[in-house]
């Protein structure tokens, strides 16, 4: 391991990555400016705390991996985010073949009853905001990874060109299912004055 006296370099912009050439450096200041992010992401992609903390532990190992291959084409944020909802995707669905859990887009979750949304018997009658994170909770647990990703990432405050960036969808479909993620968080969390969702509904220890 490497040692410096000089004093750790500024918070940098989100979306820019520092111009370093060493793996680590870049993971480091990816978990210095995204850490909490990639908590909240495990906690949207997996409700078990045991499973949710081996997913969070994969992601932070596949963006070490990463960095090698880091090639400067996209911001730090938009990279950081790619790798953990490729890994966080493929855990939801190694899971699903396991416990052939039924997920749906978008489109059919709009449509569908939104009494099917209940939080979770243990937030049964705790505040208002543990309800509404339960809710939030079983609705992503509803979503295929491709749209869970997006809500997510909506969820994070990103806006729908970065959405697009992350995700690869064109704009104007990003435009489309953030519209879609709006009327289903209008209608489904109970309380949710605005579409944003900030961290303290997903984030959880």
């Amino acid at each position: 391991m490497t040692t410096s006296n000089t004093a750790h370099p500024a918070p940098l912009a989100p979306g820019t990555a520092p111009q370093l050439t060493d793996a680590r450096a870049l993971y480091d200041a990816a978990v210095a400016d995204f850490g909490p992010a990639l908590v909240r992401l495990a906690h949207g992609y997996e409700r078990d705390p045991d499973r949710r903390q081996d997913l969070l532990q994969d992601i932070h190992f596949a963006l070490w991996r990463s960095f090698a291959s880091f090639d400067r084409q996209c911001g730090l944020r938009t990279w950081t985010y790619r790798v953990a909802h490729n890994v966080a995707s493929s855990h939801v669905l190694r899971d699903r073949r396991h416990r052939a859990r039924a997920m749906v887009g978008l489109e059919v979750l709009e449509q569908s009853p939104p009494q099917e949304e209940a939080p979770d018997e243990h937030l049964a009658g705790r505040l208002d905001a543990e309800r509404r994170r339960g809710q939030l909770v079983a609705l992503l647990e509803r979503l295929a990874p491709p749209d869970r990703q997006l809500m997510l990432l909506y969820l994070e405050g990103l806006d729908a060109a970065a959405i697009s960036e992350v995700t690869g969808l064109s704009s104007a479909n990003v435009a489309t299912k953030v519209h879609r993620i709006k009327r289903i968080l209008a209608a489904r969390v109970r309380g949710a004055s605005a579409p944003r969702t900030p961290t303290g509904v997903v984030h959880g220890n």
